[in-house]
């Protein structure tokens, strides 16, 4: 069985971490990291429960996105909200970004993929939905896990 720390060490978390703040500073959007060892559903039905689960679908623009990860199947999604999603869907972003980041998870650069993923969706977050003067953390930045 692959344990979170197979992939990622808490230095790569808190850079992670990191990333996700950098991410979101020029933006109202919000950005979320979920891992879990095992699910027995389906990779995107499970990533749709813990978007769920964490809250992103309250952000008040609906700009919230989620990384989701599950090592034992080594399945990642990237589920964007509503708001984010009807501004980036039309250019096949979420797809493109997710390639990118599973070529980065192939060459077992884990947390580079991440935050290379979280970085871009950033840039995306900041172009459709720049800060505003009270750019409030709706969300938190650390990683869930399950």
């Amino acid at each position: 069985m692959s344990g979170l720390r197979d992939y990622l060490t808490k230095a790569d978390e808190e850079e992670i971490v990191l990333a996700i703040t950098q991410a979101e500073k020029n933006t109202s959007g919000e950005i979320r990291v979920h891992v879990e060892t095992t699910s027995k559903k389906a990779p995107y039905e499970r990533a749709q429960e813990v978007f769920f689960e964490l809250g992103i679908d309250k952000t008040t623009a609906r700009n919230g996105v989620l990384f989701y990860i599950c090592t034992n199947s080594k399945a990642f999604v990237i589920l964007g909200d509503q708001g984010i999603d009807e501004k980036v869907k039309v250019d096949n972003f979420w797809e493109g970004t997710k390639e990118l980041v599973i070529n980065h998870f192939r060459q077992g650069l884990f947390k580079e993929g991440l935050i290379y993923g979280i970085l871009k969706a950033g840039a995306q977050l900041k172009v459709h939905f720049p800060s505003t003067e009270e750019n409030k953390n709706e969300l938190p930045n650390e990683i869930s896990k399950a």
